[in-house]
């Protein structure tokens, strides 16, 4: 398998949030109210974790779209995100940059499996998931 990778970049807005929580209906504090998390160790509000599997989500998209045939002939489908992890907070103004990786290719069971690393602005470390795509034939 040849290696296969593509980023996903996105400056995370006011909107994004409030959107996503309206979405959602997640209109926790730690997203929605700056007063509260300005007493909390995190000093301003954070973004959704779901929100960052939706970036990763995007990349997915974006590696598709650049090519991205592990089944040619085959229509990929998401089967799911595995080992997600949070591991530093999103503020409102980071740019992250989710990058997707393609580390397997099962032929015989038609899926992909793909490393997903998310970084700030600062080549910080905020996030990090598997993917596993199914390809339809």
């Amino acid at each position: 398998m040849k290696s296969f990778e593509v980023s996903f970049t996105k400056t995370v807005s006011e909107s994004d949030i409030y959107t996503f929580a309206g979405i959602t209906g997640d209109f926790s504090p730690n997203h929605v109210d700056e007063t509260f998390m300005r007493r909390t160790p995190y000093g301003r509000r954070i973004a959704h974790g779901a929100l960052l599997v939706g970036y990763m989500s995007a990349a997915s998209t974006r590696a598709i779209e650049r090519g991205l045939a592990a089944i040619p002939g085959a229509t990929p489908v998401s089967l799911g995100y595995d080992r997600i992890r949070f591991l530093k907070p999103v503020f409102v103004g980071d740019t992250i940059t989710a990058t997707y990786t393609v580390t397997a290719i099962d032929e015989s069971r038609a899926r992909s499996e793909a490393s997903i690393s998310v970084h700030n602005q600062d080549a910080v470390l905020v996030a990090v998931a598997v993917h596993v795509m199914k390809w339809v034939r």
